[in-house]
């Protein structure tokens, strides 16, 4: 009597199981790298190296990236830092002044952070957890200025710590960068133009910016970065008032004056928090930070 027919597949097809198993897998963990790596839209029917994405830039409709329409920058797109707040950014003198001397009383960035965090002359300061002034490693060649902090930033005390700051730290990872000196990777310094989070995560006021303005100059002066990224309309039109909104300024270099001589290279982006909203922007955001890193080989 033959023995009745095994009901296990034969080993040809527990192997061909295996292999299909084995590559969906496989397929699914590097579209979740693609997704965390900000790589979410398909552009070609053909698979395609980033580095050979162009690094012009992309129309970007205004109403995503929101800001209202200024003059253009002169010719050049050089906008000279201004030796003060114009008037129109508003603003309580008396606190501004005082900014100042607390600011050019300081000569290193702990002292700095120890001068803001005694400062009660900004009225954002009241509503607000904490104070967050930096993070990162102290004489790092890169700057990075944010806006301002939001509910994450205010809760722990950092700057760029929510889903945005994540997004930033994938972002320096792309081009070898990190703000944790232990990564072995390029040094980064994180601060922003304004230390205490706006109520309901608005954008600050001008007189809000104003106030704060003394300690931004001052902490670019002791940073002495080589290279400075603005993160998005807030921290650029900070530093250069009157700019258009950041769809027309990312991209565009410019420069900013240290004590020492010297010129750091000033590039606009695209906020993180922006791009999480528009992540179809994302390609212009990899252009800039390629011609960050190309800027910080070269020098």
């Amino acid at each position: 009597m033959s023995a009745p027919p095994s009901s296990a597949p034969p080993s040809s097809s527990l192997a061909s199981s295996a292999r299909v198993s084995l590559d969906r897998a496989t397929a699914l963990a590097l579209l979740a790298w693609y997704r965390a790596s900000g790589v979410d839209t398909a552009e070609s029917a053909e698979p395609s190296d980033m580095r050979d994405w162009p690094t012009h830039g992309f129309p970007v409709p205004r109403a995503l990236a929101g800001g209202e329409r200024r003059p253009p920058l002169p010719p050049g797109n050089e906008v000279a830092p201004t030796a003060k707040p114009p008037s129109s950014a508003g603003g309580s003198d008396e606190a501004v002044m005082a900014a100042t001397a607390l600011a050019e009383a300081t000569t290193t960035l702990p002292a700095l952070a120890d001068a803001i965090a005694g400062f009660d002359g900004c009225p954002l300061k009241a509503a607000a957890r904490r104070t967050v002034v930096y993070d990162g490693v102290i004489g790092a060649r890169l700057l990075i200025i944010g806006e301002g902090p939001g509910r994450d930033e205010d809760r722990i005390g950092k700057p760029f710590v929510g889903k945005a700051g994540g997004l930033l730290d994938l972002m320096l990872h792309a081009i070898g960068y990190s703000r944790t000196e232990a990564d072995g990777r390029g040094d980064v310094l994180i601060t922003n133009a304004v230390y205490w989070r706006p109520p309901g995560n608005r954008a600050p006021t001008g007189e809000e910016q104003a106030i704060c303005l003394p300690f931004l100059r001052r902490f670019i002066t002791l940073a002495a970065p080589e290279v400075i990224i603005l993160m998005g309309n807030v921290s650029t039109q900070a530093l250069y008032p009157g700019a258009p909104g950041i769809t027309r300024t990312r991209g565009s270099w410019r420069e900013w004056p240290l004590s020492d001589g010297r010129q750091a290279a000033v590039l606009p982006m695209f906020h993180p928090a922006f791009l999480l909203r528009a992540p179809a922007q994302k390609r212009l955001a990899w252009a800039d930070l390629r011609a960050v890193a190309a800027r910080l080989a070269a020098s």
